[in-house]
C-alpha cells in the first residue's frame, strides 16, 4: 500500500485578516468584495488553488466559486467563473507570518480597508498585509513530504515522532490550535509541541508557530525564525537549523478518517490477527482490531480498511475477508444505526453476523443479537465540531452553546457502551433541556449517539431521539427531526 498520502490532502481554505482586524469578504450580491467581516463565516472563507504549470502562482476562490482578480488599474473584482490571467497572484510571505498578495501580471500589491480595496500599491505597507486564519477542520494527520511518514505521539519518548507508514490510532491525531495569528500543535493527550521537540502542558511562546505555504505544502516557523522538521532516526519533530523551508521542512495536512473498534455479541473484538478472515476472537484492542472507516462520497456506504492497507470484502459463501486492495462493490457496507449498536449489510443484501467460531459472514436476512455490533470511535478523544455556519463554542454569558463561531472549543468525547458522553471545558456535561436546548453545565452525564452518515461528517442524536443542529440564531439545539445540512458536523 502507498505509504505516502494514503488519505486525501486537505484543500487549503482560510480567512484573510487585514491590518484593521477585518476579514476579506465575498458578498453574495453582485460579486462584490470588501474587508468588513468581523469573524470567519462562510463569506469569509477562501480556497487556495495553484496553477498547474507554475507552482508559485495561486488563485483565490470565494465561497461562491468565483475568482479574485485585479485589472491593470488595480480594480478588484470577484466574478470570474474560471481563473483568467488577471486572477493570477503571488504570495509574498513576511517575517511575522502575514502575506502580501501581488498581482502576477501587473506586479502591484493588494490591500485596503472596508469597501476600499485595490491592487495598485507598488510597495508593501501595513495596508497590504494579510494574516492567514486556516478554515479547515483543525484535526488532521501530519505527513512529512521528505520522509513520506506520518507524525504520531511517542508517549514513551515524550516526543512527536515522524516515522509511521500510516496514520493509525489516536496517537496520529494532531490538533492545530489557532491563537493571535499563530498555530500550536496539540497531541491527543493535550500537550503542546515546543520548538525544542519537548511536549509541554502550557501553550507559550516556544509552542507557537507561524504557518507558511510553499508550493501547496505547509511549513511551521518558530519564534526564533527556524522551521519544524523531522530530526534523527525516529524523526523527532523539532525546530532544525534552517531559516528557509526546504523539502525537509514541508508537511501536508491530511484528513483524519474515523477509526473504530467492533465488539461482537460474543463480547470479543473483531480482528485480522488470524490472517485474511475477519473474526471476532480477540480480548484486547490493538492495531489489528482497529479499522479505518471511510464513507464513500457518492453512495454514502462505508469501507473498512485494515492497518495493512487492505479492505474488508465479501467473498464466496458470504464470508468477510480482508483481501481487497481496491475499492469495489463488495467492499461497500451499509451501516444501520440502532441506538447503542450497529448492524452491517453487505453488498449481497444480507446482514453480517458473527458465527459460532467468531467468523464474520454476511448470511442473515434479519437482525438479531448475532448481527449487532458495538462500534467504538477511538481517534477523537478531543471533539471539535464545525457545522455549516461555523464551530461549536461555549456561549459567553450562558450555559448554552453557539454553533456559528469562527473559534472553537475543544470538548471531551467519552465512550459509554455504544453511546457517547460529551464533556465541556469546565468538566461539566452536555445535556438537552426540555425545550431542546443543548446545555453545557450538567452535573450528570447524558448519552448522545454518533451516526457517521457522510464523508467527513457526523450526525449526533440526543437521548430524546432528535438530532443536534444549529438554529437560525446560531444556537445549538437538539430538535432536528431528520438529517440535513444543519445537522451534519465536521468532527
Amino acid at each position: 500500500m502507498p505509504t505516502n498520502g494514503i488519505n486525501q490532502a486537505l484543500k487549503l481554505q482560510f480567512g484573510l485578516i487585514n491590518y484593521e482586524n477585518r476579514y476579506l469578504t465575498a458578498e453574495a450580491f453582485g460579486f462584490k468584495v470588501n474587508a468588513s467581516g468581523t469573524s470567519m463565516k462562510k463569506k469569509q472563507i477562501w480556497t487556495l488553488e495553484q496553477d498547474e504549470q507554475d507552482g508559485q502562482v495561486v488563485f483565490l476562490r470565494s465561497h461562491l466559486g468565483r475568482y479574485l482578480a485585479s485589472d491593470k488599474d488595480g480594480k478588484i473584482t470577484c466574478g470570474a467563473e474560471k481563473p483568467d490571467p488577471e486572477c493570477r497572484f503571488l504570495i509574498v510571505p513576511q517575517s511575522d507570518g502575514r502575506w502580501a498578495l501581488q498581482s502576477e501580471p501587473y506586479l502591484r500589491y493588494f490591500g485596503g480597508s472596508a469597501d476600499y480595496l485595490s491592487c495598485f500599491a507598488q510597495v508593501i505597507g501595513e495596508q497590504e498585509l494579510w494574516a492567514v486564519h486556516l478554515a479547515l477542520h483543525p484535526q488532521a494527520s501530519l505527513l512529512s513530504v521528505a520522509r513520506k511518514r506520518y507524525a504520531h505521539l511517542s508517549a514513551s519518548d515524550g516526543e512527536i515522532s515522524v516515522d509511521s507508514n500510516i496514520p493509525w490510532g489516536v496517537d496520529s491525531l494532531v490538533t492545530l490550535v489557532y491563537l493571535d495569528g499563530k498555530y500550536s500543535l496539540k497531541t491527543c493527550d493535550s500537550r503542546f509541541l515546543s520548538n525544542d521537540g519537548k511536549l509541554v502542558k502550557e501553550n507559550k511562546n516556544t509552542t507557537c508557530f507561524t504557518l507558511e505555504l510553499k508550493s501547496g505544502k505547509l511549513a511551521f516557523k518558530d519564534c526564533d525564525g527556524k522551521y519544524l522538521a523531522p530530526v534523527g532516526p525516529t524523526g523527532t519533530l523539532r525546530s532544525g537549523r534552517c531559516s528557509k523551508p526546504g523539502k525537509d521542512e514541508l508537511f501536508d495536512l491530511e484528513e483524519s478518517h474515523p477509526q473504530v473498534v467492533f465488539q461482537a455479541a460474543n463480547k470479543r473484538f473483531v480482528s485480522v490477527k488470524q490472517g485474511v478472515s475477519i473474526s471476532a476472537n480477540q480480548d484486547v484492542e490493538t492495531d489489528m482490531e482497529t479499522f479505518q472507516m471511510e464513507i464513500d462520497k457518492e453512495n454514502k456506504k462505508a469501507l473498512f480498511r485494515t492497518n495493512g492497507g487492505s479492505y474488508w470484502t465479501l467473498v464466496t459463501h458470504g464470508e468477510i475477508q480482508s483481501t481487497a486492495k481496491e475499492v469495489e462493490i463488495n467492499t461497500m457496507f451499509d451501516i444501520e444505526w440502532r441506538g447503542q449498536r450497529v448492524a452491517l449489510k453487505a453488498s449481497n443484501g444480507k446482514y453480517v453476523c458473527t458465527k459460532k467460531n467468531g467468523q464474520l459472514s454476511a448470511i442473515s436476512d434479519a437482525v438479531g443479537d448475532d448481527e449487532l455490533f458495538l462500534m467504538k470511535l477511538i481517534n477523537r478523544p478531543m471533539l471539535i465540531l464545525r457545522g455549516e455556519n461555523g464551530f461549536v463554542c461555549h456561549h459567553k454569558n450562558s450555559n448554552t452553546l453557539d454553533a456559528n463561531r469562527s473559534v472553537y472549543d475543544i470538548f471531551s468525547l467519552i465512550f459509554n457502551d455504544g453511546a457517547y458522553i460529551i464533556k465541556s471545558v469546565n468538566g461539566k456535561f452536555w445535556y438537552v433541556s426540555s425545550n431542546g436546548l443543548v446545555c453545557s453545565d450538567g452535573e450528570k452525564s447524558e448519552n448522545f449517539f454518533l451516526e457517521f452518515l457522510e464523508h467527513g461528517r457526523v450526525a449526533i442524536k440526543g437521548s430524546n431521539g432528535k438530532y443536534l443542529r444549529g438554529d437560525q440564531g446560531g444556537t445549538l439545539m437538539c430538535d432536528g427531526v431528520s438529517v440535513d445540512a444543519s445537522s451534519l458536523w465536521e468532527y
